[in-house]
């Protein structure tokens, strides 16, 4: 996990925000050892501290969601924004990782995350979108070219149309938010105005 979140908002003032998952893929890979080891061990003893260790791993997760889903809500309501999140259902089917990052992948709660995120921001007032993350890595937020080759690494875009070159992450996010604002103006408009009273006689 290179990045659990990453955020970019229209306001210059507010720099783009990106939550590196370094520390929690050291410690998921530390308890993934320990799980191992106990598993190989197989005694009743063993199986009580695996139940323990998983029990303390969901724990770990979810605090770490928690602070996360906090700090965008309270980022979005500082800048007045709303927030739009990846539709993350079928992820683990629709990408091709090596068998580490499948691991990674499969361990970390995004949807307990995205609900996080979603209660939070409702209680706060702010819209949420929940937008199709397709293409998002690989077409360019400046000028629309959609290339496979514009993701130079897991980290370096650079667009083959236009020449922008930036973080891989915060490309993706800018073209988040920006099918998030599509979204919500698409849903906007379909919503009745209210009719104009009439006046008594």
């Amino acid at each position: 996990i290179v990045n659990l979140a990453v955020t970019t908002a229209d306001d210059p003032a507010e720099l783009d925000v990106r939550w590196s998952g370094g520390a929690v893929t050291a410690r998921r890979k530390k308890n993934e050892s320990m799980r191992s080891a106990l598993q190989k061990v197989g005694t009743k003893s063993a199986k009580r501290k695996l139940k323990k260790r998983r029990r303390k791993e969901t724990r770990y997760a979810t605090d770490i969601n928690h602070q996360l889903s906090k700090t965008i809500v309270a980022q979005a309501q500082r800048t007045g924004q709303g927030i739009a999140v990846e539709d993350l259902s079928g992820i683990r089917d629709r990408v091709r990782l090596a068998r580490n990052q499948r691991q990674q992948l499969h361990s970390w709660a995004y949807a307990q995350l995205r609900d996080q995120i979603t209660y939070k921001a409702q209680a706060a007032g702010l819209p949420v979108q929940v937008v199709n993350p397709r293409n998002t890595s690989k077409t360019c937020h400046q000028c629309g070219h959609c290339d496979t080759a514009n993701r130079h690494s897991q980290a370096l875009f650079r667009c083959r149309g236009c020449g922008w070159t930036g973080h891989a992450d915060h490309n993706a996010a800018a073209n988040i938010a920006a099918l998030g604002h599509n979204s919500y103006r698409a849903a906007q408009s379909t919503v009745p105005k209210a009719a104009t009273p009439l006046a008594a006689s």
